[in-house]
């Protein structure tokens, strides 16, 4: 997929700029250097007429100093990882102050979005989802599954795990996902660190969300569903913890510890 993003800034007259980068992964890391440090980084990077679309962008940031508001997105970088998502996310709001801080789910058309540009310039991703893909519990790498996979919970006795697709998600598949479910491999109790997730309660006809990164059509969601309350929980995992009855319920980890390991990551990318 290569490792790009790209980067808006608008300036105090409401001009906007936009840069390509070659360095999608861990960009969420730049923005501990706050407005100043991120201005640093991009005057080699201007590119106009360079929009990546929803299947290129693996990262997007927009810096809004007219208006001082801070959009990003990632697919992969701390803060789309569960053990460090809320520390990073606190060390940039530090970074950043006065900044509003908003998380774009929906990714590079929500960019273009918050500028008044045409959405469906960069919507690229096929409407017609991949069908996910789900992992015994002896499947030899499930063992990778820490940082990154999705987790699917029906009620509150069956789990399934699955590698995590970096764009879609096994949400979009729709009711047919319950099919897939029927004849997929189980797991008890997950204390897995996931990056996404769906609870399923087919007795209520309801389902539950969330990721930490972005989906492609995300707010579509609803309409895949007919006939089921879907809720939308970006990425209040918590939610589906709850939701399952702990059936899902990651491993517990220090905040500190966990503060510390994004701040060497930031040395480490300098």
């Amino acid at each position: 997929m290569g490792d790009r993003a790209n980067v808006i800034v608008v300036r105090e007259s409401g001009e906007h700029e936009l840069y390509y980068s070659k360095s999608a992964v861990d960009i969420d890391l730049d923005l501990l250097h706050g407005p100043e440090g991120l201005l640093s980084s991009l005057s080699r990077a201007r590119r106009d007429d360079w929009w990546l679309d929803d299947l290129m962008a693996e990262a997007g940031i927009l810096a809004d100093f007219h208006h001082k508001v801070l959009l990003c997105f990632v697919w992969e970088g701390p803060t789309a990882e569960l053990r460090y998502r809320q520390v990073a996310l606190e060390l940039i709001r530090a970074a950043w102050p006065g900044w509003e801080f908003r998380w774009l789910y929906d990714g590079a058309t929500e960019l273009r979005e918050y500028l008044g540009l045409d959405p469906e310039f960069v919507r690229r991703r096929p409407s017609d989802p991949e069908e996910p893909s789900f992992m015994g519990p002896d499947d030899e790498n499930l063992p990778d599954l820490d940082d990154w996979g999705y987790v699917v919970t029906v009620g509150t006795d069956r789990v399934h795990l699955g590698p995590a697709d970096i764009i879609d998600h096994p949400v979009q598949y729709g009711p047919a996902l319950l099919d897939l479910l029927a004849v997929a491999p189980t797991h008890g109790a997950s204390r897995r660190w996931a990056t996404s997730g769906v609870h399923l309660d087919p007795a209520r006809r309801f389902l539950g969300w969330w990721t930490l990164g972005n989906v492609p059509r995300a707010y579509e969601v609803p309409a895949r569903w007919p006939g089921w309350t879907a809720e939308f929980w970006q990425d209040d995992w918590q939610a589906h913890v709850r939701a399952s009855g702990g059936l899902f319920s990651p491993a517990p980890f220090d905040p500190d510890e966990a503060r510390a390991e994004v701040l060497e990551r930031l040395r480490e990318r300098r």
